[in-house]
């Protein structure tokens, strides 16, 4: 019987239907990565979301390892070129939460631009404030998308009934213009749009890449909407960026502190952090955008399909 090693608590259909494709499934979850070591020796596949990282040493206590199976999208807590080069399929399912972080960061550009958060907690102090908290409409506006995968897509999509332009660009994919969206360059996008929205993976090429000079090639003083990973945001940059008025407000999903499982926030309070956590144009959720009741399904359908099809 073949085994599968469960390192993190996932749907409960990922072990319904491998159970039911003949495999052993095990979960340890009191182990950590040392006794996680102790036993993967015995696995055929794993799976995975982001408790631990699986790279060469972890993947060299696995011989007879056939498949990783990350239920999500992010990849970078397993070293996939090494897994491919011992023939251990690499797997992911972006599908299954596309829709959902679409749906976060539409959420949160509305939030933002409509003042809900600050005149929800001017209300409950007793403040009853109508000219300072109006809003800006998405209508007219020109929103950019910078990394078109299937979040960005999700998102494009759940934008197409207000009105605005949406605009993308990927600098590995072309000739994805539709009906909601038009493929442009990354310095056509910092030149017009007014709404920035990240959708790229974290990888060494991302790291920091919104840094203190990409936000310079901006023409115009923008909204920022992070819902991908924490370290694409340089923060000391988005504060510095914030403080002079070239971001007027940002929507952050995701912040360069989170742990590497992404389950806690290093809260020693650096000053960048303290600063987001006070300012009132800046609203903040703990990596929630992809994680909702339908997702937590979608996710685990997505994988187990892939996995069948890699061996059967």
């Amino acid at each position: 019987m073949l085994k599968v090693l469960f390192i993190d608590s996932v749907h409960p259909l990922i072990k319904e239907e491998l159970s039911s494709m003949g495999f052993q499934c095990d979960y340890f979850p009191g182990y950590g990565r040392k006794e996680l070591e102790a036993v993967v020796a015995g696995y055929e596949g794993i799976i995975i979301r982001s408790r631990i990282i699986l790279d060469k040493a972890f993947l060299d206590q696995a011989p007879g390892l056939k498949f990783i199976g990350r239920v999500g999208s992010g990849m970078e807590n397993i070293d996939v070129e090494y897994a491919k080069s011992r023939g251990v399929a690499c797997l992911n399912s972006p599908e299954g939460n596309r829709d959902a972080v679409g749906e976060h960061a539409l959420g949160m550009l509305l939030n933002l631009v409509n003042h809900i958060n600050r005149a929800d907690r001017q209300i409950r102090q007793g403040k009853w404030i109508r000219e300072g908290n109006r809003g800006t409409e998405i209508m007219g506006k020109v929103i950019g998308i910078i990394g078109y995968g299937n979040t960005g897509g999700a998102f494009a999509k759940k934008l197409k009934g207000f009105e605005a332009e949406v605009i993308a660009c990927d600098k590995y994919k072309t000739g994805f213009s539709d009906a909601c969206v038009k493929e442009v360059s990354i310095d056509e996008l910092q030149e017009r749009c007014d709404i920035a929205s990240f959708h790229v993976p974290l990888t060494a090429e991302t790291w920091f890449m919104a840094d203190e000079h990409f936000f310079s090639g901006f023409r115009m003083n923008i909204i920022l909407i992070n819902t991908s990973r924490g370290q694409v945001v340089k923060t000391s940059a988005l504060v510095s960026c914030l403080k002079s008025g070239k971001i007027t407000a940002a929507a952050l999903d995701v912040l360069e502190y989170e742990d590497a499982s992404f389950e806690d926030i290093k809260m020693d309070m650096p000053a960048d952090l303290e600063f987001l956590l006070n300012a009132e144009n800046v609203l903040l959720t703990p990596h929630i955008a992809g994680w909702t009741v339908e997702s937590n399904i979608k996710l685990a359908r997505a994988l187990v399909e892939k996995i069948k099809a890699v061996l059967y």
